[in-house]
């Protein structure tokens, strides 16, 4: 247990003191992929889903999922975020989700850029379920890291 920080030498829950840390400036990237059909697919590109501009309102939802991490995941601090960019492109597979999340402080944006794949993700499938209840959240994950005391981290 003694390899995660956020369970004390007990095991008990607790949120990482992070006051004697550096700020530093600090970025995560996090993938995740939608998959669909073509049809779906291409009715989200093409706008004319029945709830409207489908990828504009996943790329938006994701800005405000990372805004709120802290209140959705126990352990997390809430950050000062300088950075949020999500995106929403066409595939082979479906439609893929990218968000790349800033901020300088003393701790990292790995779990702000995950939620904001993660809800981006999920109002796609919430936008396009009439069209296919079929589709599948898959690959959401961490691919690259910057900044703090660990370093820099790429998948691989």
């Amino acid at each position: 247990m003694s390899k995660l920080s956020h369970l004390d030498a007990e095991g008990r829950a607790r949120m990482v003191d992070v006051s004697a840390k550096p700020e530093t400036a600090r970025e995560a990237v996090a993938t995740g992929l939608v998959r669909m059909s073509r049809e779906t697919r291409d009715l989200a590109l093409s706008g004319g889903a029945k709830k409207g501009d489908v990828i504009a309102v996943a790329e938006i939802a994701g800005v405000m999922a990372a805004k709120k991490t802290a209140e959705l995941i126990p352990l997390c601090h809430p950050l000062a975020l300088t950075k949020i960019e999500v995106r929403v492109e066409a595939s082979d597979q479906g439609l893929a989700v990218t968000a790349r999340v800033a901020t300088t402080g003393p701790t990292g944006v790995e779990m702000e850029a995950l939620t904001a794949v993660s809800v981006a993700c999920l109002t796609l499938y919430d936008m396009l379920k009439a069209a296919e209840r079929g589709m599948v959240i898959e690959a959401v994950r961490l691919v690259e890291k910057t900044g703090g005391a660990s370093g820099d981290w790429r998948a691989p």
